[in-house]
């Protein structure tokens, strides 16, 4: 069993979860606890299942046609794959910032706005202060704070991809997943969501998929190697880079293989 190395509190606990999509098995039998107000960084070649259980996490998959799971999902204690889970307000515990920031075509207020409404009851006072909060968090404040009724679509990759982890935590979650949050921003860019992701892990448990080993090195607390559906070695992210227990692990953080 592959849980926490150390004696932190579990925010996410997996047990015996597997997931398909129809006949193909994409997950095999996943045992994990990921750790809360940590940066858990999934690592692996491409197709071997990280964006899967990712997007299990806040039940992204359930819009797939033929996309099923079983086994133990819980977050804080809540089942996550339970027929009684409101995935609403799932989804609203568990944010998720993709690979290809996705601003909508509305103002940057209103994007950070947009969930808030949905959620909660709020003067406008109220939500300008959340506005405010949300784009302070994400360090975006002091670049947006002159405009923003302008529209979201002006603004740099890296400022969306900002803009989106503040529409993201508006609304309050526990945990943020983050799909390959870097792989289509420039170097300058990257550095400014790692050091994001960092401060943020203060209020957040983080899980993000990457295949950038150097960025896993940096942002992350523990790391998972993932191959072919399964979890082949799960630790702190240090000894996994320096001192692995599977040749396996070794092979792919050193480009000996994938």
């Amino acid at each position: 069993m592959t849980t926490i190395p150390t004696p932190l509190k579990p925010a996410i606990r997996l047990r015996g979860f597997d997931a398909w999509y129809g006949d193909f098995q994409a997950l095999h039998s996943i045992d994990m606890d990921l750790p809360e107000n940590r940066v858990t960084a999934f690592i692996g070649p491409s197709g071997c299942g990280k964006s899967t259980l990712l997007r299990w996490i806040n039940r992204m998959n359930d819009a797939i046609p033929g996309a099923r799971s079983s086994g133990q999902l819980e977050i804080n204690g809540h089942d996550v794959l339970g027929p009684a889970t409101d995935v609403v307000e799932l989804r609203r515990r568990v944010g998720i910032v993709f690979q290809k920031p996705n601003p909508f075509p509305k103002s940057i207020y209103d994007n950070v706005a947009f969930g808030a409404r949905l959620h909660m009851k709020a003067t406008k006072a109220e939500m300008d202060e959340l506005v405010e909060w949300s784009l302070r968090k994400a360090a975006l404040w002091d670049e947006v704070k002159d405009r923003l009724r302008s529209s979201a679509l002006g603004l740099s990759g890296g400022q969306q991809q900002r803009l989106c982890i503040a529409r993201a935590i508006a609304v309050g979650p526990q945990v943020l997943l983050m799909d390959e949050p870097c792989s289509a921003l420039d170097p300058r860019s990257t550095a400014s969501i790692e050091e994001l992701m960092v401060e943020l892990r203060e209020s957040y448990t983080i899980a993000i998929v990457t295949h950038n080993m150097q960025q896993a090195a940096r942002v992350s607390d523990f790391t998972a190697y993932m191959f072919l559906g399964k979890v082949v070695e799960f630790g702190a992210t240090l000894d996994i880079f320096e001192n692995p227990d599977c040749q396996e692990t070794e092979d792919y953080i050193t480009g000996r293989f994938g």
